[in-house]
């Protein structure tokens, strides 16, 4: 049996087009989080980016981020290592670390409802950032992000 094509090549080796296969949509880098300026730490919240599209968990102007959403982040081979925020069931941090994609991924499952099926997403769990004042933002950390993938 073939091992699949993400297992077959580094991250920094994958096309364009195979790099953006792997997200998963979990949308959850699109959640804003915060940072404990004295320790580090990432708190992430439920307070999602406006470009965010709801049921689908996908940017609804993703070629133009970056302008429209200046903290936005390009996710790239090279800044993955730096981006020590990326949530722990991200198929690029996964596959970085060398561990395998979940079922529930659309690789894997041949799906991509698979993973908001199982919970996984952003979807249903989330404001938008224009609905909720920043200095309101603490109140709304949220813990489920930063869950491990079965």
């Amino acid at each position: 049996m073939t091992r699949p094509w993400w297992k077959q090549k580094a991250l920094q080796d994958m096309s364009r087009a195979e790099w953006e296969s792997l997200c998963d949509h979990c949308a959850k880098c699109c959640l804003n989080k915060l940072e404990d300026e004295e320790d580090g730490t990432v708190y992430y919240t439920d307070v999602a980016c406006d470009l965010l599209e709801a049921g689908t968990c996908r940017c609804s102007d993703y070629a133009n981020r970056e302008v429209r959403v200046p903290d936005c982040l390009r996710l790239t081979p090279e800044n993955l290592d730096q981006l020590y925020w990326m949530p722990p069931g991200c198929a690029y941090r996964l596959l970085q670390e060398g561990r395998d994609l979940p079922p529930w991924h659309h690789l894997v499952s041949g799906s991509v409802s698979t993973i908001h099926e199982q919970g996984e997403s952003v979807a249903g769990r989330f404001v938008y950032s224009h609905e909720v004042a920043e200095e309101d933002w603490q109140e709304r950390i949220v813990e489920w992000p930063l869950k491990t993938p079965d």
